[in-house]
């Protein structure tokens, strides 16, 4: 099999895993029961006009609400409105988004029922300052975290202490009306009140926890984020809260069904799969080097895996920025460091990429490696090693031209890293 070959079916491996998140499949199964009121649906993610729409179609009644997504991912519905605002960098237009959603959930009876269509990419899509703070503590807030290099669940156990949606604040506004939330979910472990910082999920972290998280991880916040972190008169509002007491949450798609229904797809074509985690946090190029000692000791010793076979994985990296960084995202960034740590070797054919078809800041969902990726940038004229080191992983790609763009998927269960080893 050639290496075009060999990338057709990393493609066709990522393709099952997208098919397994799609929007109308996951949802099917999960509708709630009709009301006696008014279905209001609210929602917010990359993927969140794909499931508004896909939604419309399920349930065949009357339904009227309102969901914000990235710009450029909006799809059409017929009576939700769908909105577009900025990610990963938050924009006056997400701060009306919140607005609007608010006032989609103002005025409910018990008798009425809300559907949350929750997705990644919602915390930066729904901006809502408390306090004194505004939208430019908030973006800087955003800058800060990103640049941290801190897991998501640290970022978002702050986010939820200093915004008014966020941490189950959207749910207990639509009280006394029922929330069920139908989540697909882009966190590692698939915790509901991580995914978007859970707008309509309540979550037990409290403002000491993140105090501390910012201790541990070192996070430059702004000087009014850490004053409203001080002294803010209250938490978010707890799981036990009486508010949420009729609420439902599902989480209907995954990372961890995904890779599953990659690793199917990988045996029905006649090879072996194996799944190492869905959960895999920390460095992005740490967790290249470390993928990339597991395919050469498959290589040279047939172990821990016998050839030929795919290696799966998961979760969500991260990239701790130096100076200005470059252009990419943090899938480019492990599978870079994946290539120069496999430079030379034979037999082995890598993907990494983004299931929201977007990794970082450009319009590629990630890129494909092989031992002979790193001699490819070098001819073009560039040394793959510095490009890693100011974290120019889609310059590297582009040069070699192996950069894998898909266009937006419609979902977004986080990570899919796919290593074939002949």
């Amino acid at each position: 099999m050639t290496q075009t070959d060999d990338t057709a079916f990393l493609t066709r491996l990522f393709d099952a895993a997208v098919r397994a998140a799609d929007p109308r499949a996951a949802l099917a199964t999960h509708l709630p029961d009709k009301p006696k009121g008014r279905t209001v649906v609210i929602g917010a993610g990359k993927g969140a006009a794909q499931m508004a729409a896909a939604f419309e179609d399920l349930w065949g009644e009357p339904v009227d609400g309102v969901v914000v997504t990235r710009y450029g991912y909006s799809a059409p519905t017929r009576r939700i409105r769908v909105i577009e605002a900025a990610h990963p960098v938050p924009d006056p237009a997400g701060v009306q988004a919140t607005a609007e959603l608010f006032e989609a959930v103002a005025d409910l009876t018990e008798d009425d029922l809300v559907v949350a269509l929750i997705c990644g990419g919602g915390s930066a899509l729904l901006p809502a300052p408390a306090g004194d703070l505004t939208l430019e503590d908030e973006i800087a807030l955003n800058r800060a975290l990103l640049a941290s290099g801190a897991p998501i669940g640290a970022m978002n156990a702050i986010r939820k202490q200093v915004s008014r949606i966020k941490g189950g604040r959207l749910a207990a506004a639509a009280h006394p009306a029922r929330v069920v939330s139908l989540i697909v979910s882009d966190v590692p472990g698939d915790a509901p009140a991580e995914v978007a910082s859970g707008p309509t999920v309540p979550c037990p972290r409290d403002r000491a926890l993140a105090l501390r998280l910012v201790e541990t991880y070192g996070i430059a916040l702004p000087d009014s984020i850490r004053r409203h972190l001080d002294t803010a008169p209250e938490d978010a509002p707890a799981p036990n809260a009486a508010t949420f007491a009729r609420d439902r949450v599902s989480v209907i798609a995954s990372a961890s069904l995904s890779l599953d229904a990659a690793a199917e797809a990988a045996r029905a074509e006649g090879i072996p799969a194996v799944i190492l985690s869905d959960a895999i946090e920390g460095e992005a190029a740490d967790v290249g080097r470390v993928h990339a000692a597991i395919a050469r000791e498959v290589v040279l010793r047939n172990r821990p895996f016998i050839r030929p076979v795919v290696i799966f994985s998961g979760g969500e990296t991260t990239v701790t920025l130096s100076g200005d960084g470059g252009r990419g995202g943090r899938n480019t960034e492990f599978l870079l460091s994946l290539a120069l740590a496999i430079d030379g070797t034979d037999g082995i054919v890598a993907m990494a990429a983004d299931t929201d078809g977007i990794d970082g800041s450009e319009d590629n969902a990630g890129a494909f490696a092989d031992g002979q990726t790193a001699a490819l940038i070098r001819r073009a004229g560039h040394d793959p090693a510095a490009l890693l080191a100011s974290h120019d992983a889609w310059g590297a790609f582009d040069a070699a031209g192996q950069l894998f763009v898909p266009g937006p998927t419609g979902t977004n269960v986080n990570d899919f890293r796919a290593i074939l080893i002949r």
